[in-house]
């Protein structure tokens, strides 16, 4: 699975934006024509986003492109526009059923096999962001083309009613679904935005919050919040070499018959020893090992 930690936004009727955001380093690149775009500039940013995909060089950056929602009348200009361009992904925002999936999986296998590319070259990452996209969550993750979920706070707030605080325990219970599903089903899981682009030391405090709940990466908005969320996503230093420790030890006492142990004082078994193999995977994904 490649490494996602930080997702921005990029409007896609917005070139300069764009080219910008080829300069931030960051892991993905998802140029927008939904909720980043004006109604009546839908047809700029399919141009715009399809002439980026042929002209400009993304580098290291996945790139991304997110269309209407199924159903909003505008999803087959979308999806039709950038596909002969060959992005990375394909973003479906709201997404409630399985159905809405295979519809866009069946564009994208027609694209493919009609180019002579591989099969799942072109993956789709969902959005999740409704009370009935949470309620039907592990249909939506059994999808084999499916690679990532993201989770959409604020429009699952207003799907339910809820008013959004800063402590967010109002999208508690849907965020937890989010990343124990994509877990299950060995899916990436994209945390929510932090709204507030200005506010550096609480995109950190969540960013942090949803790596340790399990998200493999975050959506971001701005260029202020690529440095903290990868931050956030990447072990340290301390942390890879306590990991290595922990596993190596953990091996050599396979070798020799042995169960539990104890490491620096403290009793390791198998949840631990998982623990620090994620922290291995996660520095990996990270390029850091």
């Amino acid at each position: 699975m490649r490494s996602r930690r930080a997702l921005l936004y990029v409007p896609g009727d917005d070139r300069h934006k764009i080219e910008k955001a080829l300069t931030l380093g960051v892991d993905c690149i998802c140029m927008d024509m939904e909720d980043g775009v004006a109604l009546n500039r839908k047809a700029e940013a399919r141009a715009t986003i399809a002439r980026a995909l042929q002209e400009l060089d993304f580098g290291r950056s996945e790139r991304l492109a997110r269309i209407n929602a199924v159903g909003s009348g505008l999803e087959k200009d979308d999806i039709q526009s950038v596909l002969p361009y060959h992005p990375d992904g394909i973003v479906i925002p709201k997404i409630e059923s399985p159905e809405q999936i295979q519809w866009a999986s069946g564009k994208i296998e027609a694209a493919e096999l009609a180019n002579d590319w591989p099969v799942n070259s072109i993956r789709l990452i969902v959005d999740v962001e409704t009370a009935r996209g949470i309620l039907n969550l592990k249909e939506i993750a059994a999808h084999p083309r499916l690679d990532a979920v993201i989770f959409g706070a604020e429009d699952f707030a207003a799907s339910v009613g809820a008013t959004r605080t800063l402590d967010a325990w109002e999208v508690f219970y849907a965020r937890s679904a989010v990343v124990t599903v994509a877990a299950a089903y060995g899916l990436g899981a994209i945390d929510m935005v932090t709204i507030d682009f200005k506010d550096i030391e609480k995109i950190r405090q969540e960013a942090r919050f949803g790596a340790q709940m399990g998200y493999s990466g975050k959506q971001i908005i701005h260029p202020n919040q690529v440095a903290p969320v990868q931050e956030a996503f990447t072990p340290d230093d301390k942390a890879i070499a306590h990991a290595q420790r922990l596993v190596e030890t953990f091996e050599e006492h396979q070798a020799k018959g042995s169960g539990a142990f104890a490491l620096d004082g403290k009793m390791i078994d198998m949840p631990m020893v998982k623990a620090a193999q994620n922290v291995l995977a996660r520095a990996h994904t990270a390029g850091k090992v």
